[in-house]
């Protein structure tokens, strides 16, 4: 048990050296990509939580490249989010008054959300449950672990397979 307690504090030292010589550049990168600077905070912090939580330390070689890739990940998995946001709600019906909404627009918006719930039935039960409850329902992920009673870590593990699996389906059904 000391062990693990030694291994533990050394890992936090490297997460606060990383933080401390890499933080600044880390938030300029993804303000860069997100365009906002209160997004590039969240999503650094967000970073920094997972590697200070990851499994198997000793499998990466430098830590800060790991931090960049995982921040760079969150950044276009957030990215996303907005576009999805924002494709539904002007495809929203009684937006008509402003021109913006057609029905093209809310057929394709129709369309989306039944491909989305196709890729989701091909998905183990767990992973789609944590999917809608996360990313639907807007549930934060201790949330979602506790109503399901798993580890938050495995709550990520679901939503990330189902965001990768939901997205090779769309992307299999753009293609010509």
């Amino acid at each position: 048990m000391a062990m693990s307690t030694v291994t533990l504090t050394v890992h936090v030292d490297e997460i606060e050296r990383l933080f401390r010589e890499h933080n600044r550049a880390l938030v300029a990168f993804l303000q860069c990509r997100l365009s906002s600077l209160s997004d590039a905070q969240e999503v650094a912090q967000e970073a920094y939580l997972r590697v200070l939580t990851m499994d198997n330390r000793e499998e990466v070689g430098s830590l800060r490249s790991y931090l960049f890739k995982v921040a760079g990940n969150l950044a276009i998995d957030r990215l996303r989010k907005r576009k999805v946001r924002s494709d539904f709600a002007a495809a929203q019906p009684g937006d008509e008054a402003e021109g913006e909404t057609t029905p093209v627009h809310h057929a394709i918006a129709v369309e989306q959300v039944a491909g989305l719930r196709n890729a989701l039935r091909e998905l183990p039960a767990k992973a789609s449950q944590a999917f809608v409850m996360h990313v639907i329902e807007g549930r934060d992920f201790a949330v979602v672990a506790q109503t399901m009673n798993l580890s938050e870590r495995m709550v990520r593990y679901h939503v990330a397979n189902a965001l990768a699996h939901c997205r090779a389906w769309m992307d299999e059904k753009e293609m010509p």
